[in-house]
Order: structure tokens, then sequence, then C-alpha cells
């Protein structure tokens, strides 16, 4: 086996496509799984079983259902109902959708890990309850759990090739066409397995850094 660097250069402009459409999925999938897993979180412990019950169901079905089926099934059965998407715009919605529910957890965790005395000390103080979530939980319990959704992000790094599948040209969608027409594969193959390592490994060490940070 040789090494071609010609091959290398000429996948360069394709790869740098490929990975800002990475980064936007992953930035814009990071995001909605973020704001719908606390939407989960604080809808589970609404007064109401007829709130708690659904919502327990919608997202136990999305996390124990594969991400590829999710995406195939946003992709080509959302369409026969008229509700069409471009392929960016459904991998992005699946990705969010799929990782809220893991999310969820993850703040169910934090919150929970309020001491009882903070909600004692609200109550003490007759702040209203939107005051007290705002003001006193979310704020203590999300600072417990930002390493643990660092720890998704990663994860939704390396699920992000999976939108190849619906014709998304991520890093490895640019790759496998590449390597397709030119019958090359060692290279960009290769380029594009250096690239999420230099992506992930940083990102590991700062969510440790970050982790001894906030548990002192």
């Amino acid at each position: 086996m040789t090494w071609d660097w010609s091959a290398v250069g000429d996948f360069m402009p394709l790869f740098r496509d490929g990975l800002l459409v990475t980064l936007k999925a992953l930035a814009l999938g990071s995001s909605i799984s973020f704001a719908l897993g606390l939407v989960w979180a604080l809808l589970m412990r609404a007064p109401t079983r007829w709130v708690r019950w659904p919502v327990g169901a919608v997202t136990e079905f999305v996390r124990n259902t594969p991400l590829l089926v999710q995406l195939f099934f946003l992709f080509y059965v959302l369409p026969e109902w008229n509700i069409t998407f471009s392929a960016l715009t459904t991998g992005v919605v699946a990705i969010g959708l799929h990782y809220s529910t893991y999310t969820m957890q993850v703040y169910r965790a934090g919150i929970e890990g309020v001491p009882a005395g903070q909600w004692e000390a609200a109550t003490a103080l007759n702040l209203p309850l939107r005051r007290t979530w705002t003001a006193v939980i979310l704020p203590q319990a999300i600072r417990r759990v930002v390493p643990a959704l660092g720890n998704y992000v990663i994860s939704m790094l390396k699920d992000t090739p999976m939108l190849m599948a619906i014709t998304v040209l991520e890093m490895l969608g640019e790759a496998r066409l590449y390597s397709q027409e030119h019958f090359q594969f060692t290279e960009p193959l290769t380029v594009i397995g250096v690239a999420f390592i230099l992506i992930s490994c940083p990102a590991s060490l700062l969510l440790r850094a970050l982790e001894r940070r906030l548990v002192r």
C-alpha cells in the first residue's frame, strides 16, 4: 500500500465542506437536545400524571429506538404526510430529538441532586414557583450536569456520520463520495479518522478540566 499525498490535497476542499456540515449539525443538534431535554425534565416533574405519563412514554420510545431508524422515518415517511424538510434539517432534528431523551435524564439527576434545604429556603422566602426554578434550582442543577452534557456532545459528534444515510454530505459522506469517484479509500478515510480524533480528544480534556473546576 502506498500513500498518495496528491489524493489528500485533492480531497481537502471536500473535507472542509464536510467539516462545516458536521460542525453545523453538531451545534444545532446539541442546542436542540439541551433545550428539549430540559423541557422533558421539567414536564416529568409536573404534578399531574396526565402530563408525566405521555412524556415518559414518548421519551422512552425515542430513547429505545435506533437513531438510524428515526432518521429514515423523518426523511422518508414524513414526506408522505406532506411534511418535508431538507436533509440537513432532518438530521439536526433527529439528533436533537434522540439525544434530548438522554439529556433529560442528566437534568433530572441534577435537579434531584439539589439539596432539599434549597427548596425549603425558597418556600420560606415565599418565592414564586417560577422564581424558585430560575433563580435557585436550575442554576445549581445545571452547574452540576455540565460535564455530563458535554459527554453527550462528543457522542453526537461520533453519530454525525449517520446523516450520510439520508444524503447529508458531512465528513464521512464527502470521503465516501471521493473514494467512489477516485477509487482511493485509504487517504480520505484516514483524514476523516484523524479529524474526529483532533476534535473529540481536546473536547474530552476540556470537559475533564471543566468537571474538576465545577466540583471545587
